[in-house]
């Protein structure tokens, strides 16, 4: 019995990440992605987080009132919390990510309907006032012409807050700007929810599909535990049908 003990003490100091454990997981809403904790409709990654990591006898714990992209992003890198919802690798270079994404996404440029502009370059972007969210990696391009326009209103406004694409949506129905960069499933998504939709159009694509994960912590040892055990999770998902599924009562295309 008394070596026993000591087994188990020793596996408790070496192994990071063993079932049993909390995983903090923090975003801003992000629906149809990540959304309310306490709907049951919590969105698309929520439910897989859930449904792996549950299996595999850890608990999920998701908050999102407070949280934005950055404090999310600074939190995790600082250990703070374990994981950030709806990342692609160029969010988090430095994180550690399942060797299975989620899901695909496209940032699109969204306009009033009626409003003939379109995207065709970064150029494009000079004759209208393009709302963006603080602390957003969109494409490196477009995210280097933010940073360069970032004090001029007339041609970047930036929001940074819990509701900034609600803000943006608001906005752009009001003529305040001309344009939102966000995922298309994303800002209809959020524009249905405030009976606006319908009021708004495609205007092109910022990038090519991106691959979206959960992405853990670079200052936790536990942080390679949770990636291979959601590595392994979504492979059973893909292979059993049940993440299509998934996809499919989100609306989220492939």
């Amino acid at each position: 019995m008394k070596w026993t003990w000591i087994v188990v003490s020793l596996l408790l100091s070496v192994a990071p990440g063993l079932a049993g454990d909390t995983i903090t997981l923090r975003a801003d809403i992000w629906d149809p992605y990540n959304g309310d904790p306490a709907s049951d409709r919590p969105g698309f990654m929520i439910e897989v987080a859930r449904k792996v990591f549950e299996k595999a006898g850890y608990t999920v714990d998701y908050q999102v009132d407070g949280w934005t992209w950055e404090r999310s992003l600074e939190e995790a890198k600082k250990g703070s919390i374990d994981g950030i919802v709806g990342a692609a690798k160029s969010d988090a270079e430095d994180f550690v990510f399942p060797s299975e994404a989620l899901c695909k996404q496209r940032m699109s440029f969204l306009v009033k309907k009626g409003n003939a502009w379109r995207f065709s370059g970064v150029d494009s972007l000079s004759s209208i006032r393009l709302g963006v969210i603080s602390g957003y990696a969109y494409d490196d391009d477009i995210d280097a012409y933010i940073e360069k326009n970032k004090d001029n209103e007339d041609l970047i406004q930036s929001v940074q807050d819990d509701n900034a694409l609600e803000l943006n949506i608001k906005k752009l129905a009001a003529g305040r700007i001309d344009a939102v960069i966000e995922d298309a499933a994303v800002f209809n998504t959020k524009a249905r929810s405030l009976n606006l939709d319908g009021q708004f159009e495609l205007a092109g694509d910022a990038s090519s599909d991106d691959e979206l994960y959960i992405a853990f912590s670079p200052a936790k040892p536990s942080s390679t535990r949770y990636a291979e055990v959601l590595t392994a999770g979504i492979k059973e998902m893909k292979a059993s049908g049940e993440l299509q599924q998934l996809l499919d009562k989100y609306g989220i295309g492939q």
